[in-house]
């Protein structure tokens, strides 16, 4: 049984997709991080994100962070999918589900995901303002 979903993709991701990798009948608990594009950063209106990855370390970074998570929680499935490319305001960059037995599990795993990525995953996003845009190095 495949316990992880992983992808980088330049489509609209699809949060049915993350959901329906994770359930499973032995889970009471589904949990789910969506990460949307704002309209403003410190008070200056964004106009766009463009999402750029190093595409082979971002995916392997990606499946660590998934294997990790099935190691510190008592979780079933994790799906982590990133977008690249050009999004706009209310799009979606990011989602992560995990599935549990028990709802905590499934909640911290999540966490735990969206932060670790964050941290190690070589994803950058360039901002658009209606003044000028600027590369800001979203995951490191």
């Amino acid at each position: 049984m495949k316990r992880t979903s992983i992808k980088i993709t330049s489509d609209k991701l699809d949060l049915q997709e993350c959901y329906r990798f994770v359930e499973d009948a032995s889970c009471g608990g589904i949990s789910a991080f969506i990460g949307t594009v704002r309209n403003d950063t410190q008070g200056k209106e964004v106009m766009q994100l463009d999402f750029s990855a190093y595409k082979p370390m971002a995916i392997k970074e990606m499946r660590k962070i998934a294997d990790s998570a099935l190691e510190k929680f008592d979780i079933k499935k994790i799906a982590i999918h990133h977008a690249e490319g050009m999004l706009q305001v209310g799009e979606v960059p990011v989602i992560i589900t995990t599935s549990s037995k028990h709802r905590k599990a499934a909640f911290e795993a999540c966490e735990f995901a969206i932060d670790t990525l964050k941290e190690t995953v070589p994803i950058w996003k360039k901002e658009y303002f209606s003044d000028g845009e600027v590369w800001v190095n979203a995951h490191p």
